[in-house]
């Protein structure tokens, strides 16, 4: 007889629900919004990232590359796996554990491919994204991760969410303010942010969720500058924006403290000014992964990075194996920080 292996519906994980965490050894319960230790009062504590995993597809948009870098010491990038297509200008959302990319370009699909951080190999099936999709982007808390907006074939402000642990099809979570794609996502363990982007004028909005609790953004302050096609990451306290196309290629760094409403400032330059970057973070650096250095397109393979304390430059880091265009970077620290 064979096993019929069917897609499990997806659902939100039911507080009091008790897990083995295998990081830990320990056994946690989940109170309705995040994972507590059960011998302890207090919530589980996220770990910082150690590893960047990201697609890296060629210009042409048919390669299915995945690689990755260890964020703490610089180098090349090596061989990770590959995902289940072909694809480019995806979102992305994360877990300690678990990378998660969905969309697709040039083909606007809807797929959802999951990925094991910490394991090296293929990316396999999740699930569908509630209508096909491309340039987008996502983030995501330790159990949620969020989908948000894109071009099907006009302008979408949607956005949809998965339970990062369950294989399943995404459901509706909100609105952003307006209709609009190219923007850049990076997550608080409690809130998920979206900057910039293009309706089709650029924007300079910041606006966020509270990623526990469905529905639509609130105003938080602006960027510096209009910009889309940008990159964003962060190390759970502070957001960054990176790059991006203003009518140029742009090298400005901003950054926004996560839990005080209000306009990002000025923190540095890219030493290579690109845009459709991928990005990702620790507790203290942030790597900036290939894109396009020049309008209309020239792929690169540069990695950067900068400390997160100090406001300045990129430095170099290593090179990526591809010359990636639109890549997109997850990593396994809290939700969201690539």
């Amino acid at each position: 007889m064979s096993q019929v292996n069917e897609k499990p519906s997806f659902g939100i994980i039911p507080a009091g629900s008790i897990r083995f965490n295998t990081d830990s050894s320990r056994m946690e319960i989940y109170n309705g919004e995040q994972w507590w230790d059960i011998d302890s009062t207090s919530p589980v504590q996220q770990t910082g990232a150690t590893r960047g995993v990201y697609s890296a597809s060629a210009p042409s948009g048919t390669t299915n590359n995945i690689e990755f870098i260890t964020i703490a010491t610089n180098g090349d990038a090596l061989d990770f796996g590959d995902l289940t297509r072909g694809a480019r200008l995806l979102g992305r959302a994360s877990s300690r554990t678990r990378g998660l990319y969905g969309g697709d370009y040039p083909s606007a699909g809807n797929t959802i491919d999951f990925i094991t951080i910490a394991s090296t190999g293929d990316a396999q099936d999740f699930g569908d994204l509630t209508q096909q999709m491309y340039n987008r982007d996502g983030c995501g808390s330790q159990t949620r991760g969020l989908f948000m907006t894109g071009h099907n074939p006009s302008l979408q402000n949607t956005v949809d969410y998965v339970t990062i642990a369950q294989t399943g099809d995404a459901i509706d979570f909100g609105d952003v303010s307006s209709t609009k794609n190219a923007i850049a996502c990076c997550a608080s363990p409690t809130r998920a942010f979206c900057t910039g982007g293009s309706n089709p004028s650029r924007l300079n909005v910041i606006e966020f969720f509270t990623i526990s609790t469905l529905g639509n953004t609130t105003d938080f302050g602006d960027l510096t500058h209009i910009i889309s096609l940008h990159s964003s990451c962060s190390n759970a306290t502070r957001g960054f924006s990176i790059g991006g196309y203003d009518g140029a290629v742009e090298d400005q760094i901003d950054k926004f403290e996560m839990a005080t409403l209000g306009n990002a400032v000025d923190f540095g330059d890219l030493s290579t000014a690109a845009y459709v970057t991928a990005a990702g973070a620790s507790p203290t650096r942030a790597v900036v992964i290939a894109g396009l250095t020049a309008a209309p397109a020239t792929s690169h393979n540069v990695i950067q990075y900068f400390t997160i304390s100090t406001g300045g430059d990129t430095i170099d880091f290593g090179d990526s194996i591809t010359a990636a265009h639109s890549p997109a970077c997850n990593t396994n620290g809290h939700g969201g920080l690539g």
